[in-house]
């Protein structure tokens, strides 16, 4: 029965004795008052009565009943419509459709919009713009600091201009799990959790001191401490709801996340996608989100996934299919019998990748899988009811045992599971798979190719060099596509017992065999929860994966999101004076050059068992099939094959070792915190007392200056050009999460104030300090400028004396002089993790407008919500092909009001040399011109609460 449940399902919250499966405010996290909680609930209770007196829909408003005659509560009933428009919309369209009815008021949310979503069919390809207001919001520390940040300051804001500062609120539940901080500090040993979780509180007491404040100083919110997990893997084990039952009222768990890979969740059926900070924030404080009615494409699944083929294998197959289709901006819904295939954890697999095929959503809708899951993972048994009879009666519910309903899509895809093929994906994108096949002969190809997604461009005659060095006393040597970091990361994978057990029993087989992981590759294994930790044990594979060098080093995001720590000083330095190509591989999502360590240039994403593999063979530049991986006890040789676990093993030992009260008893662990956090001191009150002397919470600026009254329109006059940059310039470009250089900017500011470069700590762990990290913005040392002429790094070109200095310094020195700024960029911008500092460093440097070939969805609308103008060349133009090179000035004409604007018009962008050409403002919706009118999201949110008052 296990083994056929574990198949179905993988890994959910504890029984919680709130209603809706929604998870307690647990006052260990963060001390609540009660009262203030009580009297968040009465408010939403008061809003939700309002609801139904006079409401527009007050006629489908159905009670849902319970099979002993009593009901679990009322609903706004789909069917009860009698549409037959909604019969065959997408099960994604229908979350969006039962919650602007359910919060329709006529202002925020009006009939018409309800009619345009009704009608998706047709207003769809129209790019019509509705409200939606999702259920929740989930923050990791990174992104959630600089969120508490701005609503501090808006605190101070409020009260400056003559407003109640406790206002500024959460209206929704806010769940935030800190699981950002935590670096690869030490490896390979035995106590490297304790001590990597005492570098992390010694790095980071006062952002941590800051959340434990924000945890009682706004309601509503909950905190989950260090040492907990990764937020979305504990999403979807703990915080998801699937349905809520809010005092009665019954609709979808629904959320935005101010992570990109908050979709993890979709695979739940919990529609849910990240959003920028500043978004977040918004939403928060109960505004709308404003959004485009996505397209849906319908991506089909027949068949099974081949023995031996993992989870990852598929995701990576899934993005690049998706990535050639192109779903920026739509969502992606899974249907058709191969989806009744595949086990929770996978769909939670694809469905994480979202952003890397660049979807809005990649769906799942709610099925008996999903019921199987919840009954598995200890959820009360008449709640798992409440949330199937919900489903079912509101036509939200796949039933694969009976023929389904005709649902219309904008478009088809389909795939044969059967087809899919083990693969990694890099060497520096998500998207460019590799069949494990055909590895060495791409990574051969990549050597041999000019610098770029696929290539290094190493001369012939070094492409063989060898570095010789003395490791702890011992000869060693590196070559280009050696393994120096393995790490078995991230919550895209480690929610996957599958996996997890499969990488355990290859490092079983292999230390059985002989086989020994060189002893310089930093390897690591940092769970996505206790859970996996858990398994391991009971499963006696832990300690296999410890002999070859995969301690647990942590339960946090740490290689994924390039907290990898520091490589041995022998290693690093065997790299940098020779010129090495290493690689890194890792059980991630992304592999963005300059993400993982400075010193990888060739990264690669891998299911767990293949990082043990590329691990235990030492380099990347192997054919599994006709290579072996190393010599074994007795002199044989030993391949892949003999080490690779059958799916039958793995399901026997996820049979005998997987069990639902390790779920249970991991969240009821977390629930009383840890010793470090309780007894972290924090400060207290409705105002935050900023500290002058922290270099890691600082008053940003972006109130100070504010008035009741908007700044209206602004447009661009004779601005320089800070940088000139190309295709896929990500958010780690803009604005890095690594490690702080010594000679930056950053790293100046932060000497003058007496901090050690070893407590440097990283760009991450400060975002909550505007100085730090303006001056960290366009500081990735990967970053390709074209000013500089083919120099890879962090430095412009001031014009027009020519001097270089590093990015912040000439923005710093264009604005001294009153000067004006905008950036150039090709196709892509501001693709990968969702930060909203990639806009706010920017409009700090003084960036007021972005000309780039296609924007990243999140880090568009970011811009927007800074009052940065984002600017599309028309189709088939660029600076290359208009001409420009950057020396130019330009000045972008706007009209002289608001209501001139409108969005996706053509504006005229003229410069000094006599050029001129058209461009497209991206200002998608009506709110996004009110928002600019305002200089920002924030500055509208907090007129309007002002205007309240």
């Amino acid at each position: 029965m296990l083994a056929a449940a574990w198949n179905l399902c993988l890994a959910a919250p504890i029984v919680r004795k709130d209603s809706g499966l929604s998870p307690p405010r647990l006052s260990c996290f963060h001390r609540v008052r009660s009262v203030h909680f009580r009297a968040s609930i009465a408010l939403r209770q008061r809003q939700e009565i309002a609801m139904v007196s006079g409401h527009p829909f007050e006629s489908i408003l159905t009670s849902l009943s319970k099979d002993d005659g009593g009901e679990y509560g009322k609903y706004y009933s789909l069917p009860d419509l009698h549409d037959p428009r909604i019969e065959k919309l997408p099960y994604s369209i229908k979350i969006l459709l039962e919650s602007a009815i359910r919060n329709c008021d006529n202002f925020q949310v009006t009939k018409d919009d309800v009619e345009k979503i009704a009608d998706w069919v047709n207003t769809a390809p129209k790019l019509v713009e509705i409200p939606f207001k999702p259920a929740r919001v989930i923050l990791q520390d990174f992104t959630g600091v600089p969120a508490l940040v701005d609503l501090a300051a808006m605190r101070d804001a409020m009260k400056r201009l003559g407003g109640d500062p406790t206002k500024i609120n959460p209206l929704i539940p806010v769940d935030l799990v800190i699981d950002h901080s935590v670096q690869v500090d030490v490896a390979r040993s035995a106590n490297a959790v304790a001590s990597n979780m005492q570098f992390e509180f010694n790095r980071n007491k006062e952002r941590f001191a800051f959340l434990k404040w924000g945890s009682v100083a706004f309601k509503n919110m909950l905190v989950v401490p260090p040492g907990s997990g990764i937020v979305h893997q504990v999403n979807l084990e703990y915080l998801a709801r699937v349905v809520f039952n809010r005092d009665g009222f019954l609709y979808p768990d629904s959320l935005v996340g101010t992570d990109s890979h908050t979709t993890m969740i979709d695979g739940l059926g919990v529609a849910g996608w990240g959003v920028g900070g500043i978004e977040a924030e918004a939403t928060m404080l109960g505004q709308p989100m404003s959004m485009v009615l996505p397209e849906v494409v319908g991506f089909k699944l027949v068949g099974k996934l081949q023995a031996g083929v993992t989870a990852t294998d598929l995701v990576l197959t899934v993005t690049q299919m998706l990535r050639k289709h192109g779903v920026v901006g739509k969502f992606v819904e899974f249907y058709g019998e191969g989806v009744s295939c595949l086990s929770l954890a996978d769909r939670a697999t694809i469905a994480n990748m979202s952003p890397e095929y660049g979807a809005t959503m990649g769906f799942f809708p709610v099925d008996q899988m999903t019921l199987n899951y919840l009954s598995l993972t200890g959820r009360d048994a008449e709640k798992v009811k409440m949330v199937e009879a919900y489903l079912r009666a509101n036509d939200m519910f796949v039933d694969y045992s009976q023929k389904q309903p005709e649902t219309v899509y904008s478009a088809y895809l389909e795939l044969d599971l059967g087809s899919v093929e083990p693969c990694i994906s890099g060497p520096k994108r998500p998207h460019d798979r590799v069949s494990l096949k055909d590895m060495k002969a791409d990574w051969q190809a990549c050597l041999d190719n000019k610098v770029g997604f696929k290539g290094f461009n190493i001369p012939k005659d070094l492409q063989h060099k060898t570095a010789q060095f003395t490791y702890e006393g011992k000869p060693a040597e590196l070559r280009h596509g050696d393994v120096v970091i393995a790490a078995i990361t991230s919550c895209t994978n480690t929610s996957n017992p599958y996996v997890m057990l499969g990488a355990g029993l290859v490092a079983k087989k292999a230390t059985e065999l002989g086989l020994e992981v060189r002893p310089w590759i930093k390897t690591s294994l940092a769970p996505g929860s206790g859970v996996v930790t858990k398994y391991l044990i009971k499963s006696g594979l832990l300690k296999y994966l410890d002999m070859q060098g995969f301690s647990v080093v942590g339960y946090g995001c740490t290689t994924c999101i390039g907290n990898s720590g520091e490589l041995h000083e022998a290693v690093a330095t065997a790299i940098a004076d020779n010129d090495i190509v290493a690689a890194a591989v890792l059980s991630g999502n992304r592999n963005f050059e300059g993400r993982v360590h400075p010193l990888t240039r060739a990264n690669y994403l891998a299911s767990p068992p293949l990082v043990v593999a590329y691990a235990l063979a030492g380099t990347v530049n192997i054919d599994f099939e006709k290579e072996p991986i190393g010599v074994g006890h007795s002199g044989k040789q030993v391949f892949l094959r003999d080490i690779w676990p059958t799916s039958e093993e793995v399901a026997k030992v996820a049979e005998a070792s997987v069990l639902p009260e390790m779920f249970k008893s991991t969240y009821e662990s977390i629930t009383k915190g840890n010793t470090m956090w309780n007894d972290l001191p924090a400060p207290t009150g409705d105002l935050y007392s900023w500290d002058p002397k922290s270099t890691y919470i600082h008053e940003p600026p972006f109130f100070k200056t504010m008035t009741r009254d908007p700044p209206g329109v602004h447009g661009v006059h004779d601005a320089a050009v800070l940088l000139n940059l190309g295709d896929s310039i990500t958010t780690d470009h803009i604005s890095p999460a690594g490690s702080i250089h010594k000679d930056s900017p950053a790293a100046r500011y932060l000497t003058e104030r007496g901090v050690e470069r070893k407590d440097f700590n990283s760009y991450g762990s400060r975002r909550g300090n505007d100085e730090v990290m303006v001056r960290g913005t366009f500081a990735n040392i990967r970053i390709v400028n074209k000013l500089l002429k083919g120099e890879v790094g962090p430095k412009t070109v001031h014009l027009p004396s020519g001097e270089c200095h590093w990015v912040f310094d000439v923005a710093q020195k264009y604005k001294d002089e009153g000067k004006e700024m905008v950036v150039l960029a090709g196709a892509e911008y501001g693709s990968g993790s969702s930060r909203d500092w990639a806009a706010k460093g920017p409009f700090l440097q003084g960036v007021k407008a972005v000309i780039s070939k296609s924007f990243e969805r999140i880090h568009r609308s970011n811009l927007v919500g800074m009052s940065i103008i984002p600017l599309c060349y028309k189709n088939g133009e660029d600076a290359e092909s208009l001409g420009l090179t950057g020396h130019e000035t330009f000045t972008i004409e706007l009209p002289s009001t608001i209501e001139e604007i409108k969005p996706g018009q053509d504006v005229l962008v003229k410069t000094n040399t006599g050029k001129e050409f058209t461009c497209t403002l991206r200002f998608d919706t009506e709110v996004e011109k009110t928002y600019f009118n305002h200089g920002g999201i924030l500055h509208y949110v907090l007129r309007q609460l002002l205007g309240s008052a």
